[in-house]
C-alpha cells in the first residue's frame, strides 16, 4: 500500500511540473529566426506582444518590414500564426507552427508558392531585453 502511495505522489508531483512548464512558456518577446528554403539560408525577426487576452506581432525579413502577423494563438506551448512574405513581384502566404521551449521556438513553416506547398524547418532564439 505505500508503494502505491508512493507512486501516486510521484505520478503527481511529475504532473505539476509539467504544468508549471507550460505556464513558463511564453512566446512574447522578439526572436531571431533562421531556416533554410532549397540551399539557401535565410533569416527573419519575430516579434511577439500581449494584447488584450491574445496576442499580436510582426515578422521581418531583410528586403520587408512590419509585415503585420495574423490569427495569433498560443496554446499548450504551441504558438501558430500566418505572413505574407513579399519577394520580387510574389505574395506568399506562410503559415507557422512553433514549440516554444523557454528562449527557443522550433518549428515549422508551410508555404504554397505557384500551387505548390512546400515545408521547412525553423528555430529561433530569444533576444535577451536590453539593460535600462
Amino acid at each position: 500500500m505505500k508503494a502505491i502511495l508512493s507512486l501516486a505522489m510521484i505520478i503527481g508531483a511529475c504532473g505539476l511540473a509539467g504544468a508549471s512548464d507550460d505556464k513558463a512558456a511564453d512566446p512574447v518577446g522578439k526572436w531571431q529566426c533562421s531556416y533554410e528554403i532549397g540551399d539557401q539560408k535565410r533569416t527573419s525577426t519575430l516579434t511577439i506582444k500581449k494584447e488584450g487576452d491574445g496576442f499580436a506581432g510582426t515578422m521581418e525579413w531583410a528586403d520587408q518590414k512590419d509585415e503585420k502577423l495574423k490569427d495569433v494563438k498560443f496554446k499548450d506551448g504551441k504558438l501558430t500564426f500566418s505572413a505574407v512574405r513579399k519577394f520580387q513581384d510574389n505574395t506568399i502566404p506562410i503559415d507557422y507552427t512553433l514549440k516554444v521551449e523557454g528562449d527557443e521556438l522550433k518549428g515549422k513553416g508551410e508555404a504554397e508558392f505557384q500551387g505548390d506547398k512546400r515545408e521547412f524547418e525553423i528555430e529561433a532564439k530569444r533576444e535577451k531585453p536590453e539593460a535600462k
